[in-house]
């Protein structure tokens, strides 16, 4: 294992390590989640201590039902804890956070409207005119590559142009905090690829803090300054593993040594708690 890496689920934000420093942006402290009934109680998670830099991109990775989309589901205040303390960005109160957006698996882009008009519906969710907005709009679907099919209709576009479209109307309002559950998981294996590169150059365009959910152990050591290994349930932070990768990461990364190295490492700790099963090394 690295000297990078941790077991310990409570971590300060910044690495000396790799060099990065943040204060904090999201903490967890001692969060445990349970649904169903007293007598019949599911711990989705169960006492996560967690510190997520401001402006640090921070991946997720776990098998099913680990807790991964509950996590940021408690994050964005669409559910609360049954115990614990979250803080994002010093608020502690139960309301969703004031700059925060969010990405599904699903686009949720609105059938009637076009996908310039769809990029701009956060304006009117919070009041907003849209005319100031417009040419910011077209920057962030120039920079997704949709500045051609700003005037098309969801029906038109593939899903990954769908995918792009999400991430572009996430962006249109400067969040200081973007929730990604799963965003790649509907994608074929090339257009999540070219999704990753172009999500890690956004990232680097606007330094915003990302909490990316996947499933995939590659695109969490590929995107990510920090990965978070979750346990099967109840969802616990099995380990805390620093990437220190040069940015940006294109297509060749996947040869860096590192990336080979953290990947088997991922591998290796599955495997061990019998979520992959093989041969281990």
């Amino acid at each position: 294992m690295s000297d990078a890496s941790t077991r310990d689920g409570a971590t300060s934000a910044g690495s000396a390590a790799s060099g990065r420093t943040y204060r904090p942006g999201v903490t967890l402290e001692g969060v445990t989640k349970t649904f169903g009934t007293a007598g019949a109680p599911v711990v989705a998670l169960e006492r996560v201590d967690l510190t997520i830099g401001d402006g640090e991109f921070v991946a997720v990775v776990g098998p099913s039902g680990c807790g991964k989309s509950t996590m940021l589901r408690l994050i964005s205040r669409l559910s609360l804890p049954t115990t614990g303390k979250i803080t994002v960005f010093d608020d502690t109160s139960t309301k969703p956070p004031i700059g925060m957006s969010i990405v599904f698996q699903n686009h949720v882009l609105l059938a009637w409207r076009t996908i310039l008009e769809n990029v701009l519906f956060p304006a009117d969710m919070v009041g907003e005119s849209k005319a100031p907005l417009r040419a910011k709009a077209m920057d962030l679907l120039t920079s997704v590559g949709l500045a051609d099919f700003a005037g098309r209709y969801p029906h038109e576009l593939s899903g990954g142009m769908k995918q792009r479209a999400s991430i572009a109307r996430a962006l249109l309002l400067q969040p200081r905090l973007l929730l990604m559950d799963e965003p790649f998981g509907a994608l074929d294996a090339l257009t999540r690829e070219q999704m990753r590169v172009d999500l890690e150059a956004l990232w680097l365009k606007h330094r915003m803090t990302i909490l990316f959910i996947t499933h995939s152990i590659d695109e969490a050591v590929l995107l990510a300054d920090r990965v978070i290994v979750m346990s099967p349930r109840p969802g616990r932070i099995e380990r805390i593993m620093e990437i220190n990768m040069a940015r940006p990461r294109g297509l060749a990364a996947r040869r860096d040594p590192e990336f080979l190295e953290k990947t088997e490492e991922i591998t290796e700790i599955f495997l061990s708690r019998g979520v992959l099963h093989g041969e281990a090394h």
